[in-house]
């Protein structure tokens, strides 16, 4: 039985395959349960017994060449498909990188290293101590007892262990108290707790700045000419500033501060609902209760205190008209600040 023909087309047809479909369909044709060689199978038993073993081996001869010549063409399809998508895949190295995103530092870590430098080139040291507090620190050496009333405007959260959440940064300034000698001029930035809802201008978790100088001959006029020097530094405008009488357990007098608007410069916006003043902060002279607490004697030194949010000067500063974005790390809004 000759099977040199089927071989030829069969060759021929493999060869002229140009893809992995149309070679699919010349294996079904010649190989398949219909093909031609399997019809040549099924025909031997109509042979003489003497020529079926010659027929037989040359239709297996045959099948063996055309799949191997299948398998080799299927395998140059796949590594021409290969090349081509290589090919449209392909970096030109000689065009320009993409750039890379940048980070930069939080618009809160900007104000407080702002509020740093500030105070540091005045002279003062930046002063540090521990979030978990005990209550003694915290409000017994401040002037603020256990029964005192203002505890009530400090939120305060409490330990299992009796411990709490320092709800200033007041602490600082009487462990400093503790252990020098006047004269002192810290300043003591850091993060506070309070129970506070979370809000436009209010959140359980902020970062307060206070400042502190102890010394001789310490007066209100020194106070004045502090806070007004750095609301104007810090805003870079020489804007009003104005004190209003107020109330604080460990200073006496206490004052509230009030600075002209930096949006409408006092002309009334709505930043600062039509007043034309933003309170910035609260200060006073160091009750002589404090200084003796701490083992200072307030007849010979005297000292005044201040403090403030940094959040909230940084919303000003920045122009932010909800606190909640400073803390909700929405990389499209941190990104304005880089």
């Amino acid at each position: 039985m000759d099977t040199s023909d089927i071989r030829e087309r069969a060759l021929g047809a493999i060869g002229a395959a140009a893809d992995a479909a149309a070679l699919d369909q010349v294996r079904v044709e010649f190989l398949g349960k219909k093909g031609e060689l399997t019809a040549l199978l099924k025909s031997l038993g109509s042979l003489a017994p003497d020529e079926r073993p010659a027929a037989g081996a040359a239709i297996n001869a045959t099948k063996e060449a055309l799949s191997g010549a299948i398998d080799d063409k299927k395998r140059a399809i796949e590594n021409e498909q290969l090349a081509d998508e290589l090919s449209a895949d392909t970096v030109d190295i000689t065009l320009p990188g993409r750039p890379r995103g940048v980070g930069s530092l939080h618009p809160v870590t900007q104000t407080l290293r702002r509020i740093e430098e500030i105070l540091t080139v005045a002279g003062y040291e930046v002063v540090a101590g521990p979030e978990i507090e005990d209550d003694y620190h915290n409000f017994e050496a401040l002037n603020i007892p256990a029964h005192h009333p203002a505890r009530a405007m400090h939120d305060t959260l409490y330990l299992d262990n009796g411990l709490l959440l320092r709800t200033h940064t007041s602490p600082v300034q009487v462990r400093t108290m503790e252990n020098r000698e006047p004269p002192i001029r810290i300043i003591c930035p850091g993060r506070v707790y309070r129970k506070d809802d979370v809000d436009a201008t209010h959140s359980p978790m902020f970062h307060q700045v206070e400042g502190l100088v102890i010394d001789e001959g310490v007066s209100f006029a020194d106070l004045k000419g502090t806070v007004v020097d750095f609301v104007r530094r810090f805003f870079e405008k020489d804007l009003g500033v104005r004190f209003r009488p107020s109330y604080f357990p460990f200073t006496e007098p206490s004052a509230e501060v009030d600075a002209q608007c930096v949006h409408c410069s006092g002309k009334g916006c709505r930043v600062c609902s039509g007043t034309g003043w933003l309170e910035v902060m609260g200060c006073g002279m160091v009750h002589p209760n404090v200084l003796a607490m701490s083992g200072i004697d307030p007849e010979r030194y005297t000292g005044f205190a201040w403090g403030f949010g940094a959040d909230r000067l940084a919303t000003l500063y920045f122009g932010i008209d909800d606190m909640r974005n400073l803390f909700e790390n929405e990389l499209r809004f941190l990104g304005q600040f880089a």
